[in-house]
């Protein structure tokens, strides 16, 4: 995800402070990885220095010097821009799970009993993830089923490949480059 373009769609409902930001990110996008305030702060750097929000106003109080951030012409433009390209789907062409099931088999260690393990623990994380869903507002709902579907497909693989182990294990000892 752009942090960047988060954080000034954030901004276009009126300027704030990096610690709103980082607190309306984190409500909103951040729970299971939420921003660390140096990555706020370094972020809305670059995009001051880049013309895409400028300081609104500083408020010093007990600590440091508090800037107000709002989001200028620029930088409406360019988040209007990423909201309307579309994200590059993932293909997975280069699969970890396809590289270890092949590394076993090249090393003569068992790949169907990788592939159990992993299935275990792609159940587990599912069953997690239905749980967080079940008793999550909308938003849960929406980011688990997400994940639940890209797991889904990976089980999905994983039964696939299983019940073509002999094939590929023929084909990995036949060229073994």
């Amino acid at each position: 995800m752009s942090i960047s373009h988060t954080l000034l769609g954030l901004l276009e409902a009126g300027p704030r402070h990096g610690y709103d930001l980082k607190r309306s990110y984190d409500e909103r996008f951040g729970h299971d990885k939420p921003l660390h305030y140096g990555q706020v702060y370094a972020t809305m750097s670059r995009l001051l220095k880049n013309g895409l929000v400028e300081v609104d106003g500083v408020e010093s109080g007990e600590g440091p010097e508090r800037k107000r951030y709002a989001i200028t012409e620029a930088g409406v433009t360019d988040v209007a821009r990423w909201l309307r390209s579309p994200e590059k789907p993932e293909p997975y062409l280069q699969s970890v799970l396809y590289t270890k099931v092949v590394l076993a088999l090249l090393t003569g260690r068992d790949a169907a009993a990788l592939l159990d393990t992993q299935r275990a623990e792609h159940l587990r994380l599912m069953r997690e993830l239905t749980r967080r869903k079940t008793d999550g507002d909308l938003a849960d709902q929406l980011i688990c089923d997400h994940a639940l579907f890209h797991l889904e497909a990976d089980l999905r693989w994983l039964e696939l490949t299983a019940a073509r182990l002999h094939r590929l294990a023929a084909r990995v000892r036949e060229n073994p480059a």
